[in-house]
């Protein structure tokens, strides 16, 4: 039996401490919303899961006034791995990633929740306030010492958690070769390295490809994972068995090393992958979006159009066009899930750029394929997600069986070349029938991908590169300027309010209530409608999830009390059935 002083108090306010970083104050957040985001009770989301935690609180106040090649909005940065408990702005919404979140992802995070207070992410529910506590890194490993001690003891020796100086990240910094190298804490139990300027460059992917292999070769005692971004590389470490700053010094040692790195080459596949340009489940996803998340965002109702006006193109087939002939090189594996890919075009006059959505999605069709910042994203599984769609492909990862593409799980790997080619929506849904099976082959052509020659590429096309761009940097200025001119730069989400006093319930009517705290995304009967027992009258997103509110008897729907989009609470009265004689 467990003792009762070990049990927790589960309660609807919590404390999660946390480290500062990788990414706050002064860079990306203002000093004074920081101290804000720490003094703060936020209010947790009801579309709330295991993939994330949202939070409902006070609007960022941001340092920068963009992303630049990585988005629109300040909160886009060039994509990186994420740490479990990490808190990840999704634009303007704050999501506390749980243990299902995605591996990597562009949006930065100002604080990372403490290994030993991760459980306490599967204990929130829709309502429950959270207070941030900033801790010292030391206090934190104390206290996940004194947590396993707990576990195996089945005692509770004291804690010792000890507040921190500072809300602002702890940052190692130093050159390479006239490179910054930036060394970021997340947590207590990874290390995000960040190679140069916060720019698109091939190069520096090289280098962190490099690192990677090189902690591989020194196979140093208590590196658990090691997952690349487009200019990072995160180290995901146990603190019990090797300290941060010795990893860090390691890691300096190693980084040092490559600086007599030759322009070299890396083994690659160029790969035909089948795209339903602006495909049917692209659609309901936005729809859906406009319904339950933002309406009326940018955006809607059409990504495609949204991506044409901010490149500045002519018409929508030129989007079409430039996705066609673009060959995009895989840059990370997991942005989002499930080996999804991250990647962007080999040639810049390829590169689309857009924002990400603010907030980000709650549904995303699983294997869409979307644009954000100057990236590309095969949805690897079907769950949140923030680029803008073009359309939808075939499986990135096979749950079942070996097939003589997928050699394992997943379909890619870093450096690919993917290319695609056209099918209508019919045929997609026959290929995504046959391809898990090895039935549908696609094309691979193995080669290889060298630095030098894309180098080449850049000095011999230079003036129509920098043409290019400069068309994109008008029309991308003209889209942020009218942003906040109509009000649209930010977003803040509703709090939920409390019902309002029931109404008289008329004699001979069943009331039916709302199961859970969401939004309702869909009406199916109307007033007037004749229904049985177990028919769907509504269906409410809530948790990341579809829920279906059923009769509960046969009757005739006197009354529908909600209309789509609206915010309901556990219990409210949604539909007022007249019970059949």
């Amino acid at each position: 039996t467990v003792p009762a002083s070990l049990l927790p108090d589960i309660s609807g306010q919590w404390t999660l401490h946390v480290i500062p970083g990788p990414h706050a104050a002064p860079e990306y957040f203002t000093a004074a919303y920081m101290e804000q985001f720490f003094d703060q009770d936020w209010e947790v989301h009801f579309n709330s899961s295991r993939t994330g935690v949202r939070l409902i609180g006070p609007k960022p106040e941001w340092a920068r006034a963009s992303g630049g090649e990585a988005g629109m909005h300040p909160s886009n940065i060039h994509d990186n791995a994420y740490a479990f408990g990490t808190i990840d702005f999704t634009g303007d919404m704050p999501v506390i990633l749980g243990p299902d979140g995605p591996s990597l992802g562009g949006f930065v995070c100002p604080a990372t929740v403490i290994s030993a207070d991760l459980w306490k992410i599967g204990q929130l529910a829709a309502g429950d306030r959270v207070k941030f506590v900033a801790v010292t890194r030391e206090s934190a490993i104390a206290e996940l010492e004194r947590t396993e001690a707990e576990l195996t003891a089945l005692e509770a020796p004291p804690g010792a958690l000890a507040p921190a100086a500072s809300r602002s990240p702890d940052i190692e910094r130093f050159l390479l070769e006239q490179r910054e190298i930036c060394i970021r804490r997340s947590g207590d139990s990874w290390l995000l390295v960040e190679f140069g300027e916060m720019v698109l460059d091939i190069e520096l992917r090289f280098l962190a490809h490099r690192l990677m292999l090189s902690l591989q070769e020194a196979a140093l005692p208590g590196v658990l994972e090691l997952t690349p971004g487009i200019r990072s590389l995160q180290i995901h470490f146990d603190p019990l068995q090797i300290a941060d700053g010795d990893l860090i010094n390691r890691l300096r040692s190693l980084i040092e090393g490559l600086a007599a790195y030759d322009e070299g080459t890396v083994p690659s596949r160029k790969i035909r992958l089948p795209l339903s340009w602006d495909d049917e489940q692209c659609k309901l996803a936005i729809e859906k979006y406009d319904q339950v998340v933002r309406k009326d965002a940018p955006w809607y109702p059409s990504n495609i159009e949204f991506i044409r006006r901010i490149n500045g193109l002519d018409s929508i087939d030129d989007v079409k066009r430039i996705l066609y002939e673009a060959s995009y090189l895989v840059m990370g594996l997991g942005d989002v899930y499930l080996g999804a890919p991250v990647a962007t075009p080999i040639d810049p006059r390829h590169r689309l750029v857009t924002t990400k959505y603010n907030p980000a999605r709650t549904w995303t069709a699983e294997n869409s394929v979307g644009i954000g910042g100057s990236y590309l994203c095969i949805y690897g599984m079907e769950g949140p997600g923030g680029y803008q769609f073009v359309g939808r492909t075939l499986q990135m990862w096979n749950r079942y069986r070996q097939t003589k593409e997928f050699e394992q799980p997943w379909l890619l790997r870093f450096f690919d070349q993917i290319q695609f080619y056209a099918v209508d929506g019919e045929e997609l849904l026959r290929i995504r029938e046959h391809f898990p099976l090895g039935s549908y082959p696609i094309e691979i052509e193995d080669t290889e991908f060298s630095l030098k020659e894309y180098k080449a590429l850049l000095q011999a096309n230079s003036d129509s590169i920098a043409a290019f761009k400069q068309q994109q940097q008008a029309a991308f200025d003209l889209e942020l300027d009218n942003w906040k001119k109509t009000g649209q730069f930010s977003f803040e989400e509703r709090a939920i309010e409390e019902e309002p006093e029931a109404a008289a319930i008329p004699d001979g009517v069943t009331v039916v209530e709302s199961p859970v705290t969401g939004s309702v995304w869909k009406l199916v009967g109307s007033e007037g409608s004749d229904v049985s027992e177990g028919d769907t009258l509504m269906i409410l997103e809530s948790m990341k999830m579809e829920i279906k509110v059923q009769a509960p008897c046969n009757g005739r729907v006197q009354k529908t009390l909600k209309d789509a989009g609206s915010i309901v609470q556990a219990g409210a009265p949604l539909v007022f059935i007249e019970a059949s004689q």
